[in-house]
């Protein structure tokens, strides 16, 4: 017998590589041989396939059963080669038509005893290496469609059963996408939506509540420091409902990652901008990536385009702080695991909050904070330098007078609307480029086409030189006086704007003014 070729696909990181799968049968005792790189639970697909076989009324070949996955360097980890390893296999054995598998079919899913296919993680990324590869059909199960979808000129061939698709090979009719095991007995992958309220609810914290604005137009990183009741924790948590839909590009790219995550919604794609807050107590592979099997994102990758909320940020361990500084510079997160270099896009505005004290009574009437100020600073002071000058826009906020009750604010309709203009607006001056928001625009790019007017400059230069803001720290200032302009429906930054922008750098918001005299 020839030997029969199948493919599928494997992982790293969000780069998905196609798979082949080639199977010999030959004489001699009876037994799978599985080459290729497999990991563990890849050794194991043999008992997996072999039942699915024989439980789906198809006869196992009772001889020496050879397996291979190539390319052979690159490592195989997952269940997802099931399926094609299953139909090469019978395909060898004479069972399945051989010319009904050529190159330009992709099969994709985990089996189980009972043949039935189980949905997997990656099938975006997956589908979309087999569109590059010129593959025109693939093979999911029924909860991965809608996820496979999304690639165009593609057809999708959603199966519940391993029967269904040997029959659909032989010549039969497409497996239905009805019918038993369709989804009730399988373990729910997706999460519900969750709810994140309205800007309103947030009252008084006008200059909070401008900086939140300006981050959200520019996707610069915010920080905001204040004690219990001062409203940090309900403002960072309302910034997603004032960040606008991702456009498709965008939606693809955090997709592919979630895809990785196994977290996509039923409609196959995700259009809103993640919001991803870890506990303080995650480790530095829950933040970054990483994993001992398949190199799976954390939660700065799941962050991407959205935003990454830490709450009460001294909490977290130090070493998991400052793990961030380097991916929010390069906007790539790069995890080494078993020789494997993975890679995942990390583009997210990040969010601090921090209460002034460890004791958390900063604020309270006197005499409840028992902090010494070495204490203070000791506390803040886990948040490193480093990390701290990635931070854009710092507030200080402070819980309202008692018996007061500030007016209600602007709601997230009000404030999304000119978020929506700005953006427009940066979108058509970078018309033509890579980047889409204002904290994109690298700084050569910034110096080249992106110059302010003279006085404007004037204002951030004139910080810089007075040692208030580094020279570094001056360039974010022109991205943050960029988008203040683009807010207010400017053509170019004028001397206010790059006041306030240093003003919201230094955490001086108050008082502007000053840098104007």
């Amino acid at each position: 017998m020839r030997p029969a070729r199948t493919c599928t696909a494997a992982l790293t990181g969000v780069d998905a590589h196609l798979i082949k799968v080639e199977t010999d049968i030959a004489d001699g005792l009876p037994a799978t041989v599985l080459t290729g790189l497999p990991d563990t639970s890849l050794r194991e697909t043999r008992d997996r396939v072999r039942a699915a076989i024989v439980n789906s009324g198809e006869q196992w070949p009772h001889t020496k059963i050879t397996v291979t996955l190539s390319p052979a360097m690159l490592p195989k980890r997952g269940g997802a080669f099931d399926l094609a390893i299953a139909v090469s296999i019978l395909a060898a054995a004479g069972t399945v038509p051989a010319p009904a598998l050529d190159d330009r079919m992709l099969l994709l899913a985990e089996l189980g005893l009972d043949g039935r296919l189980r949905p997997v993680s990656g099938v975006l990324p997956a589908v979309a290496a087999a569109a590059a590869g010129g593959i025109g059909t693939v093979v999911v199960p029924v909860p991965n469609a809608a996820e496979a979808a999304q690639i165009p000129n593609v057809r999708v061939v959603p199966a519940h059963r391993l029967a269904d698709v040997l029959a659909w090979l032989r010549g039969g009719p497409e497996p239905p996408r009805d019918g038993p095991g369709s989804g009730q007995e399988d373990e729910p992958r997706t999460r519900p939506a969750r709810r994140y309220g309205d800007l309103a609810e947030l009252r008084g914290q006008g200059e909070a509540r401008t900086a939140a604005e300006i981050c959200a137009a520019g996707g610069h990183n915010l920080s905001l420091l204040g004690p219990p009741g001062s409203g940090t924790t309900l403002l960072a948590e309302r910034l997603p409902t004032i960040l606008p839909d991702l456009d498709h590009g965008a939606a693809l790219e955090v997709t592919a990652i979630h895809s990785i995550a196994g977290t996509v919604p039923e409609t196959g794609i995700i259009t809103r901008p993640p919001f991803c807050a870890p506990h303080h107590t995650a480790s530095r592979a829950a933040m970054i990536g990483g994993g001992s099997g398949i190199i799976r994102p954390g939660a700065a990758s799941l962050a991407h385009r959205g935003i990454l909320f830490l709450d009460s940020a001294p909490e977290f361990h130090k070493e998991v702080l400052d793990a961030l500084r380097q991916p929010l510079e390069s906007g790539e997160a790069v995890v080494a695991r078993g020789g494997v270099l993975a890679r995942f896009p990390v583009r997210f505005s990040l969010v601090l909050t921090a209460c002034p004290c460890p004791c958390m009574a900063a604020g309270l009437p006197p005499g409840e904070c028992s902090c010494t100020p070495a204490m203070r600073r000791r506390y803040l002071g886990r948040i490193s330098g480093p990390l701290a000058d990635t931070i854009d826009l710092k507030v200080a906020m402070t819980p309202p007078d008692a018996g007061a009750r500030p007016a209600a604010g602007e709601s997230s309709r009000v404030v999304l609307d000119r978020v929506v203009a700005a953006r427009e607006r940066a979108a058509r001056r970078l018309r033509g480029t890579p980047w889409r928001l204002n904290s994109e625009i690298p700084s050569a790019e910034l110096r080249r086409s992106h110059l302010l007017p003279s006085e404007s400059a004037g204002i951030i230069q004139r910080a810089a030189d007075l040692g208030v803001i580094s020279q570094r720290a001056a360039r974010k200032a022109a991205r943050i006086a960029w988008t203040i302009a683009d807010l207010a429906g400017q053509n170019r930054p004028g001397r206010e704007d790059c006041a306030l922008a240093v003003a919201f750098m230094t955490g001086t918001v108050r008082h502007p003014g000053l840098l104007l005299a």
